[in-house]
């Protein structure tokens, strides 16, 4: 590594503020992703009255460009040299677009059904750029702020338990406040003033959150690596771009990530439908499933931490995927078994939230331990082309998430085309025909990839003692050589 630059920062534990800043502006993340995974095919299908098949293609087209949009943030980010350092001008820019774009995504005009498609791409694609230009290079910041093996474990929790805890909470009021029946909407969920009113502040909210966090991440600037301004050429960058990105560890999580976020893709965009149409539920179980989903969450926050404290993070990513997936498909599994009860009975919510929050901590905490791992690949990178490139690894973790969520999104279009899923339904009134073909469709998929995920987890070439050994490598080579290292 003779003449290399040693940037890795040192093993540090941070303060609670660094952490709560870290964490809190995925709130904008997750009020995204709940609104693109849980409402918006509903809102355009069932309020506005587009097909289904046809919405679900404009949204994952605009996934799509959108996709190959992120590796260009995460490249410039990583070459930025300002003095608010490599993240923070892009952080603090992103708001107010973000805002903007969320507000025209659900206040469509009265346009022909082609032309609303284009206006769902263009508004979709408008505020998942902006979104992303705040995401990577937060993301980013992650092991940068601290190269501790478990440290980057805490710091992601806090970063998915705000994503899950902002998304539960505008779930929560969206069934209790926003989406709610009136003198003309019989079903809250198809009410077009509410998915108005919610997306003001919901904008708000995605807006304070990334202000926030920038604000509180400001006084970290002065403490991370200090990256010497490049003059390589364009040519040389996209080479270099070429051998960071052909790395085994990222490859193996790009899979793990194509897996994993294509069957929450299509749990998420089928969960109005399931909850509505399959299970029934009505006024107040909305709010008691999204305690339930949070409680999941939280725990995650203390799980994935608690699991891995001494451990390696791909057996217990592993072990956590596969847990995941069994709970999620049971109680589906059982009702066409005719095991589970029914619709109505009093122990039916109480039994399907219980598992719905154990499975809800599993499944985020298998994320955390991905993120985490793509921390930990920056060092193993840095030792085998000496740069750091933190936001070319969190964007292609953006880049594969985005890709197969929106086909996710796709199939569940497909998937309810498949099972000839009635525009405008009544819940009780969908032929059980139709709910059986949705169901066994949908446990298919979820148990096939997740459980293609969980075998890529157990694949990841390194744990907690490879790492621990790089950094003592790294820092030892650099005091060699008289260059600039972790102290």
């Amino acid at each position: 590594m003779s003449g290399v630059l040693i940037a890795a920062p040192p093993p540090r534990r941070l303060g609670a503020r660094s952490r709560f800043s870290f964490g809190i502006g995925s709130i904008a993340y997750g009020v995204k992703d709940n609104g693109f995974a849980t409402f918006l095919l509903l809102f355009y299908n069932q309020v506005i009255g587009l097909p289904a098949t046809t919405v679900g293609i404009a949204i994952m087209c605009a996934l799509v460009v959108e996709a190959f949009v992120d590796p260009a943030v995460g490249f410039l980010s990583d070459h930025t040299r300002s003095r608010w350092g490599r993240r923070h001008p892009w952080m603090y820019a992103s708001a107010l677009p973000v805002a903007i774009g969320w507000w025209l995504l659900w206040n469509p005009p009265h346009w022909s059904e082609t032309a609303t498609l284009f206006y769902v791409f263009g508004s979709a694609l408008m505020v998942r750029i902006a979104l992303s230009a705040f995401e990577i290079p937060s993301s980013a910041l992650g092991p940068e702020l601290s190269s501790d093996y478990d440290e980057r474990t805490r710091l992601f929790s806090y970063r998915y338990l705000f994503g899950w805890g902002g998304g539960l909470a505008m779930l929560s009021l969206a069934y209790a406040v926003f989406l709610v029946p009136d003198a003309t909407h019989q079903v809250g969920l198809q009410n077009p003033d509410g998915y108005s009113r919610m997306a003001l502040f919901a904008a708000i909210v995605m807006a304070l959150s990334i202000i926030l966090s920038s604000i509180g991440l400001h006084h970290e600037i002065a403490h991370l690596p200090k990256i010497p301004r490049s003059d390589a050429t364009l040519g040389a960058h996209f080479a270099q771009f070429r051998k960071t990105i052909a790395n085994k560890g990222f490859l193996i999580l790009m899979a793990a990530g194509v897996f994993a976020y294509t069957a929450q893709g299509i749990s998420f965009a089928l969960s109005n439908y399931m909850y509505t149409f399959v299970w029934q539920f009505r006024g107040s179980d909305y709010q008691w499933l999204s305690a339930a989903l949070l409680i999941g969450a939280i725990g995650a926050f203390f799980l994935a931490p608690m699991l891995t404290k001494g451990g390696n993070k791909p057996r217990v990513g592993t072990a956590l995927s596969i847990i995941s997936a069994l709970l999620l498909v049971s109680p589906y599994v059982l009702r066409l078994a005719g095991l589970f009860p029914e619709p109505g009975s009093p122990v039916m919510l109480p039994l399907l939230l219980t598992i719905f929050g154990i499975n809800t901590a599993c499944s985020v905490g298998a994320f955390i331990l991905g993120a985490a791992m793509l921390a930990d690949v920056v060092e193993e990178s840095e030792t085998r082309t000496g740069q750091r490139s933190e936001g070319v690894f969190f964007a292609g973790g953006f880049f594969v998430q985005k890709m197969v969520g929106g086909l996710g999104i796709f199939m569940a279009g497909v998937i309810l085309a498949f099972a000839a899923f009635p525009a405008a339904a009544k819940p009780g009134l969908v032929p059980g025909a139709t709910i059986d073909r949705l169901t066994i469709v949908f446990i298919c998929l979820e148990l096939l990839f997740y459980g293609l995920a969980a075998l890529c987890y157990s694949r990841f070439p390194f744990g907690r003692a490879e790492h621990d050994a790089r950094l003592a490598r790294i820092t030892a080579s650099a005091e060699r050589e008289g260059l600039p290292h972790a102290p």
